[in-house]
């Protein structure tokens, strides 16, 4: 009866996290506007469903997209099949997006809500497979502590909810790696083939989670390394022949589907566009065609990578031509990112478990006994999971500052659950008080046991009020957790001056904007009545939508809007900071485009969410 309680309160606990989670995701994405990537992948994930066609954002795979576009299919919605976007331009995602959500009759809120439903879904089974992983690992409560923190993250809140790959490849990988895993402790056809089926999914979510083929090779060699699982490799060779053909052939019938209606010579025209080294004969083969538009998008996703986009970091603006003529990208973005969006709370949690197990490595390094081989033999044997994990966290995150796509702390979100069950899986041993009761005398021993829990009190004191500091501080950014900073980042409010785009301005206000604009103009105060107002937005929605006939659509080059009677501007963050910034080298920017008109801009008359700065010029 008690362990069925224990249970139980576990159980509850596990589901309230679950719960809190969908509620606080719910509510942005229905208060939240359509933010960049997502008009794109709506759109994409659409087309793919309903007509079987994949000429539409081949820069990402389809499994996410057609997730969220599932529930559109049972409504009645325009697609502008008829606009040149979808008939004539190569690609053409980003106009074909703004006619569909805007142009076409459509309610794009709504849209906007069910599309959202999917990812949030995906978020909410991510947290459970967390759990479940991390029960196997460190035990069933200490399970808890990382499925609490990646539950309630400001970045997973904030990109659970959208229409992103992001969270999907999270999913995808985290899942690959635990089935993978499993395969090689349980090597057998059934664990192969479904190591092969998760791990197609998880190619099928983003395209980053082709790291993972390389990843498992050096798992799998590692693993076939130790004494003590060494012997038959052959064996681990033909199941890994069996796991890679299973994983293929899920790419291969998720293409073959999504391409069945794309005309081929459409398809030719498309990739000749889009990527003209890629050899034609791919496209032109029947067979090969699926697995060639893969490839298509995974060549697409390098050279956007090796190439970059126009940022703003730390003071500096760095433009996709800067990163080609100096390779330019910060290699320590990620880190400092991290650094500064990452709650205070779990930031000591983390560097805590780093120190100490840092500290317990060199202890178990240099102190008397086997040899160094015979030590790390001995660690692989016992904890080979914990070893493939932070593997993983050192690979995915090397990846990521060789790259130059510098853009979004999302980026690395895929390491996230791994860098918090080994968190817990050390503050677990810090609490631990295996030392308890030494001594040869019934003082001595009162003596130690008297310290130890004194020392246990307070390290769970401490935990306890971390981790209430942790939730304290998400739940007060609601519903703004794409802006979330930490208050050594900025907070809300001044994070923007560190750094933008997807980390703080992704296009999420501008429905907050047209709020705001009600609210003014319905007060009794008719000196800031907003008439007309002059938008420079960034972002995936329409200001037109919204605002109707009160925006006129802006940019820094066409002047003070004043000239024209326009009294008010909205301006997006990350477009004040991009023009504001200092040039980085080779980076260029015109003159006309920087707002030196605009007087104060770090002091707006007001805000709509966190992203919009409204002027009284």
């Amino acid at each position: 009866m008690i362990d069925r309680l224990i249970s139980l309160a576990r159980w509850s606990i596990v589901m309230v996290i679950v719960i809190v989670s969908a509620v606080l995701m719910l509510n942005a994405a229905i208060s939240d506007s359509a933010i960049v990537d997502e008009v794109a992948h709506i759109s994409a994930g659409y087309s793919y469903l309903k007509f079987l066609d994949y000429r539409l954002n081949p820069e990402h795979p389809p499994l996410v997209k057609m997730l969220a576009a599932a529930p559109l299919l049972f409504q009645p919605i325009n697609f502008p099949l008829q606009s040149l976007a979808w008939n004539q331009g190569a690609n053409d995602e980003w106009n074909l997006g703004d006619e569909f959500l805007y142009k076409s009759g459509n309610n794009a809120d709504q849209i906007l809500l069910w599309a959202r439903l999917g990812p949030i879904l995906l978020t909410l089974l991510l947290i459970l497979i967390i759990y479940f992983w991390a029960k196997e690992i460190i035990g069933r409560w200490w399970a808890l502590l990382p499925t609490f923190l990646f539950g309630l993250s400001p970045l997973v809140l904030s990109h659970g909810h959208y229409v992103t790959t992001d969270i999907g490849a999270t999913l995808g990988i985290v899942g690959a790696t635990a089935m993978f895993l499993r395969f090689l402790f349980h090597p057998t056809k059934k664990m192969a083939a479904l190591a092969g089926l998760v791990l197609g999914l998880a190619l099928l979510m983003k395209f980053s989670a082709v790291i993972l083929i390389p990843y498992f090779l050096f798992l799998a060699l590692v693993y076939t390394s130790v004494e003590a699982w060494r012997g038959d490799r052959g064996r681990y060779f033909k199941l890994g022949i069996l796991l890679a053909l299973v994983a293929l052939l899920v790419v291969y019938v998720a293409y073959f589907i999504t391409t069945l209606h794309y005309p081929v010579d459409r398809q030719l025209a498309d990739t000749q566009h889009i990527l003209s080294s890629f050899p034609a004969w791919i496209i032109q083969n029947p067979v090969l065609r699926p697995i060639g538009h893969y490839l298509l998008g995974l060549f697409m996703t390098y050279e956007r990578s090796m190439n970059g986009n126009t940022l703003y970091f730390l003071g500096e603006t760095s433009t996709g031509s800067a990163t080609l003529t100096t390779g330019s990208a910060y290699w320590y973005y990620f880190p400092v990112v991290f650094l500064l969006k990452e709650p205070i709370a779990s930031l000591v949690l983390i560097i805590l478990a780093g120190a100490l197990a840092f500290w317990d490595l060199l202890r178990s390094t240099f102190k008397s006994g086997s040899s160094l081989s015979v030590k790390i033999k001995e660690y692989l044997t016992t904890h080979f999971t914990e070893f493939a994990m932070g593997s993983f966290v050192v690979i995915y995150w090397t990846y990521a500052m060789l790259g130059n796509l510098n853009i979004g702390f999302r980026h690395i979100l895929p390491t996230l659950p791994f860098i918090y069950i080994l968190t817990a899986g050390v503050i677990k041993r810090w609490l631990s008080s295996e030392n308890m009761a030494r001594g040869s005398n019934l003082v001595l021993k009162i003596i130690i046991v008297s310290k130890e829990l004194f020392s246990l009190s307070l390290k769970t004191t401490i935990l306890v009020v971390l981790l209430l500091w942790y939730a304290t501080s998400v739940i007060l950014a609601t519903p703004s957790y794409l802006s979330y900073f930490n208050f050594a980042g900025g907070g809300l409010t001044n994070g923007y001056k560190n750094v933008v785009d997807s980390n703080y301005d992704w296009g999420q206000d501008l429905r907050r904007l047209a709020t705001y604009i009600d609210n003014v103009n319905r007060d009794d105060d008719p000196e800031n009545d907003i008439d007309r107002i002059a938008v420079d937005y960034f972002g995936g929605g329409d200001p037109k939508y919204y605002l109707g006939d009160l925006a006129e659509n802006w940019w820094s080059a066409r002047g003070n809007p004043r000239v024209q009677g326009i009294q008010w501007l909205a301006l997006s963050a990350n477009t004040l900071q991009v023009s504001k910034g200092e040039l980085t080298d080779g980076s260029t920017r015109k003159p006309e485009d920087e707002y030196r008109w605009l007087l104060n801009p770090d002091e707006p008359f007001a805000r709509a969410g966190t992203s919009i700065f409204i002027y009284k010029l």
